[in-house]
C-alpha cells in the first residue's frame, strides 16, 4: 500500500498527540514489579501493546514484533521472574538485532537465558530465577535500552546494582529518563560519578501515574512548521520540566524560526521567521530518533547541515543512515556519511525520481519524517504507511484533521 500525500501552505489547529511509549514502557515493567498502581494516558501503539499482552496473557512464546524496547525490557524482567519459562521473538529484523550485550550481563548476574536459532540474536528461551546483584561493566556508546532494562530490575536484586559505563555515554537523556521513573515510584539510585549508576536494593511502591505526551512525536508538527508559510500548532499534554529527551526538540528548532509557547496544558508551536542558519550543525548523541526529521527538513530548507552522534542508527528499526542516503536521493538530495555516526549534506543535489516513492524500510520514524515535504514536494509517496503503528497509529489522521490530502494507492 503507499499513501499518495499532497499539502497546504497554512495550518492553524489542535494536534493530540499520543502517549510517550518510553514512558509507558518503562512503568509497565514497574508496574509489573511492584505487582500494583495504576497508568492512566498509557500509550497507544504498537510497543506497547505488545508489553500489555505479554503482562496480560503471560503466553509460552513472547512475539514482540519490531518493538526493540519490548524485547529489551522484557528479557531484563523475564530473566527473574522465578519459576517461569518464556520464549520471546519478534520479527525478522528483530532477530537480526543484536542483543549479546544485554544477555551477556544477564548472565553475569545469574541469569539462565539461551539463544534458540543464532548466538547473540533472539529468539531467546529464558527460564526464570532469583538474580544476584553486584557491579556490571557496560560499554556506553550501546543502546540505552539495555542500560534501562537492567537499571529497572535493580531494586529486585539482592546488593543492588553498580553499574560502570565505560567511554562515551550515548542517550543519556533516555538512562536519565528511567533514573527519574524509578525515582517517582521508591528506587534509591544515584550517578555515583559521571560513569556509574549505584541502585539499592530497595524495591518499588505502587504509584499512580498520568503519562506525559509524546515529545518524539511533536518534532513532525515542528518540522510541518518549519516547512509551511505559515503555521501554529496547540499541543497539548507536553510539559516544561519533561523527562523526555527529545523535549530539546524546541529549542533545535527555534535555531531556524519555529518558536515554542508553554501553556497552562501543553505547548503552541508557531513559524515566527524563516531561518537565517547558513550551516546546521548538530551534536545528536542524547537525540539519535530526531536525526531523520531533522535531516529532511534541512534539506527541503536547503540548509547544509553536519548532524553527529548517530552512531547507534544503523542498529534500530533499519540502518537508518542507509535508508536516509538511499531516500534522500529519490527526491533530490545526495547527503552522506563522510565519518562514522554523522550525517551531512553540502548542498549537492541530484535528478529526483519522477513521482518518487518513500521507502519506509519497517520503520515508523522514516514515514513520519518524510510525509512533511508533501509542502514542498506535491504528490509525494509513503510505502508501507502502515509503520505508523509502532508509535503514532493515529498520525495519517492527525494530519488529515491538519489539512493534509492523503489518497490510497495499491
Amino acid at each position: 500500500m503507499i499513501y499518495k500525500l499532497n499539502a497546504p501552505q497554512d495550518f492553524d489547529c489542535e494536534v493530540f498527540l499520543p502517549a510517550s511509549k518510553s514512558i509507558s514502557n518503562r512503568l509497565l515493567i514497574i508496574q509489573a514489579l511492584s505487582k500494583g498502581g495504576t497508568i492512566k494516558n498509557l500509550s497507544i501503539c504498537d510497543d506497547t501493546d505488545v508489553m500489555q499482552q505479554a503482562f496480560g496473557k503471560n503466553p509460552d512464546i513472547i512475539d514482540i514484533k519490531a518493538a526493540g524496547t519490548a524485547m529489551r525490557f522484557l528479557t531484563a524482567y523475564l530473566a527473574m521472574a522465578e519459576g517461569e519459562t518464556h520464549t520471546i521473538t519478534g520479527t525478522e529484523r528483530m532477530q537480526n538485532r543484536p542483543i549479546s550485550t544485554l544477555v551477556d550481563a544477564l548472565h553475569k548476574l545469574g541469569a539462565d537465558i539461551i539463544y534458540k536459532e543464532k548466538d547473540g540474536y533472539p529468539p531467546l528461551f529464558i527460564r526464570g530465577r532469583r538474580l544476584n546483584g553486584g557491579k556490571l561493566s557496560l560499554p556506553g556508546y550501546i543502546s540505552s535500552q539495555y542500560i534501562s532494562a537492567l537499571l529497572l530490575i535493580a531494586p529486585y536484586l539482592p546488593g543492588g546494582l553498580k553499574l560502570e559505563l565505560t567511554g562515551n555515554i550515548v542517550s543519556r537523556p533516555y538512562i536519565g529518563l528511567t533514573l527519574d521513573l524509578m525515582k517517582d515510584c521508591g528506587a534509591e539510585t544515584e550517578w555515583e560519578n559521571d560513569n556509574t549508576i549505584v541502585v539499592a536494593n530497595k524495591i518499588y511502591h505502587q504509584q499512580n501515574f498520568v503519562v506525559e505526551n509524546d515529545w518524539s512525536a511533536s518534532s513532525y508538527w515542528y518540522e510541518i512548521a518549519a516547512l509551511a508559510d505559515k503555521a501554529r500548532f496547540v499541543l497539548p499534554g507536553l510539559l516544561p520540566n519533561s523527562y523526555q529527551g527529545d523535549s530539546l526538540v524546541k529549542d533545535i528548532f527555534l535555531q531556524i524560526g519555529v518558536e515554542t509557547l508553554f501553556t497552562s496544558d501543553g505547548i503552541v508551536v508557531e513559524k515566527k521567521s524563516e531561518p537565517q542558519i547558513k550551516k546546521w550543525e548538530l551534536d545528536l548523541t542524547n537525540q539519535p530518533d530526531l536525526a531523520q526529521t531533522l535531516a529532511v527538513t534541512a534539506a527541503m530548507l536547503n540548509i547544509p547541515f553536519h548532524f553527529i552522534g548517530l552512531r547507534n542508527l544503523k542498529l534500530k528499526e533499519t540502518d537508518r543512515i542507509a535508508a536516509l542516503i538511499n531516500e534522500m536521493k529519490k527526491v533530490g538530495y545526495v547527503i552522506k556519511e563522510e565519518e562514522k555516526g554523522s550525517l551531512c549534506w553540502d548542498g549537492e543535489r541530484c535528478t529526483p525520481t519522477s513521482e518518487p516513492v518513500i521507502s519506509t524500510y519497517e520503520d515508523h520514524r522514516m514515514a513520519m519524517a518524510f510525509a512533511p515535504i508533501a509542502i514542498k514536494i506535491p504528490a509525494i509517496g509513503i510505502e508501507h504507511p502502515e509503520v505508523v503503528s509502532k508509535s503514532y497509529p493515529q498520525y495519517w489522521n492527525a494530519l488529515q484533521e491538519a489539512g493534509f490530502d492523503i489518497q490510497q494507492q495499491q
